[in-house]
């Protein structure tokens, strides 16, 4: 029973939703490195598989740091550790089995967090068992718990329209669920990936640039479980604004700068590079 992916952390300094926008980060010319984050590889269930996934990795520019997302949790994996719960990160991974969802904001960003826990899973024993895996957290919202009957979904993420475009980012993934019994979970809203039932590739993985968590993938009675991993999280995404009098030069060439309709000057870096402000 898979746990779904957490989203990446999301942090807004000046732009997007209230409560989650931040005050606006003055900062001076000159060279700043940005890291843009992997997302996490997925993880399957099943002893041996070695599918062990990853959290994802930090995205960062300036003082503004945005934690990579939870792995979510893995059934009966002897390779898997000693918990088949979901990881901590910016946004926490869906609980498997009996292993509880993990905890959002961690480390902890005040007095705004970046992210929320991942759901729990719901588990009965017997022939005809239940298990479903939680919902990974998103920006706006915890993962779903699991039902006797679905997978619970991935949790919101948050729009931002920072750049004109109200684009939504750090959505949950969502969870997946044993023997092709009950309803795998949605992907959050902001590139989290769906659940997709045992075997059944390809995997969902969250949306590039987004932060999005990647949809688990379930297990099957019999058979060693499942050794096709989960989706991996999508990659991060740093969007700068600054004043019309402001000149922004980004490297490598993948990035971009362009106007606002309002004038002002935007860096979208989806790739680690440099940003020169003059």
């Amino acid at each position: 029973t898979g746990g779904g992916g957490g989203a990446g952390g999301y942090r807004a300094s000046g732009y997007g939703p209230s409560p989650l926008q931040g005050s606006q980060l003055e900062i001076g010319g000159g060279d700043y490195t940005i890291t843009i984050g992997g997302g996490g590889a997925g993880q399957a269930s099943g002893p041996g598989s070695g599918l062990l996934g990853a959290n994802g990795n930090p995205s960062t520019f300036s003082t503004i740091t945005s934690t990579g997302g939870g792995k979510g949790g893995a059934e009966g994996s002897t390779n898997e550790g000693t918990t088949s719960g979901g990881s901590p990160g910016g946004s926490g991974g869906g609980g498997s089995y009996l292993g509880p969802g993990g905890s959002g904001n961690t480390p902890p960003s005040s007095p705004i967090p970046e992210g929320n826990d991942g759901g729990d899973p719901q588990y009965s024993g017997g022939p005809t068992a239940v298990a479903a895996g939680g919902g990974g957290g998103g920006a706006t919202a915890v993962g779903a718990d699991a039902t006797p009957s679905a997978a619970g979904a991935g949790g919101a993420g948050a729009p931002n329209n920072i750049n004109n475009s109200c684009t939504t980012y750090a959505g949950g993934g969502g969870g997946s669920t044993f023997n092709n019994n009950g309803t795998v979970g949605a992907g959050g809203a902001g590139g989290g990936g769906a659940g997709v039932k045992n075997n059944a590739p390809p995997a969902n993985n969250g949306t590039a640039n987004t932060g999005g968590g990647g949809g688990a993938t379930g297990g099957k009675a019999g058979g060693g479980g499942n050794t096709i991993a989960g989706g991996s999280g999508g990659s991060g995404i740093v969007i700068v604004r600054a004043p019309s009098t402001t000149t922004f030069a980004v490297s490598p060439g993948t990035n971009s700068t362009s106007t606002h309709p309002g004038g002002d000057k935007l860096a979208t870096f989806t790739v680690s590079g440099t940003l020169t402000i003059s």
